[in-house]
């Protein structure tokens, strides 16, 4: 199932906050710190490492970091038959030179773009037929 041609094709709501992508070595506990975010937080552990996104303000300053992110939040539920979901909003931003950071729930998409880039992203998702709510 592909995503309906009619616009908006896709909502997306700015989440409050600055966010931090974290690179701590893979076989890292997870430290308390980066279950404490209350809007989102993600713990990815692969082979290769431990990644945390969470609120920058909650990262000590010893941890390997990239702050300034800020998030769109796609709503959902999105029905897991949906195709191109995640190229309907990386093509417009990546035609207008801003780069992304993505994660995915059970539930939705979630899209970072850094702090500066915040409406060159809004106004580019919406001139490819996005509603996007930035309060």
């Amino acid at each position: 199932m592909r995503l309906p041609t009619d616009t908006p094709h896709l909502k997306l709501h700015l989440l409050k906050g600055r966010f931090a992508i974290c690179r701590l070595d893979a076989h890292e506990k997870t430290p308390s710190w980066a279950r404490r975010g209350a809007e989102f937080t993600s713990i990815t552990r692969t082979a290769d490492e431990l990644s945390v996104v969470c609120d920058e303000g909650l990262v000590p300053k010893r941890v390997k970091r990239e702050s300034g992110w800020r998030m769109f939040k796609i709503e959902g539920p999105l029905d897991f038959a949906l195709t191109g979901i995640l190229a309907a909003v990386a093509k417009p931003l990546a035609d207008t030179g801003v780069s992304i950071f993505v994660m995915s729930t059970y539930d939705t998409d979630y899209l970072m773009v850094r702090e500066e880039n915040v409406e060159k992203a809004a106004c580019a998702l919406q001139a490819a037929g996005h509603a996007v709510e930035c309060s």
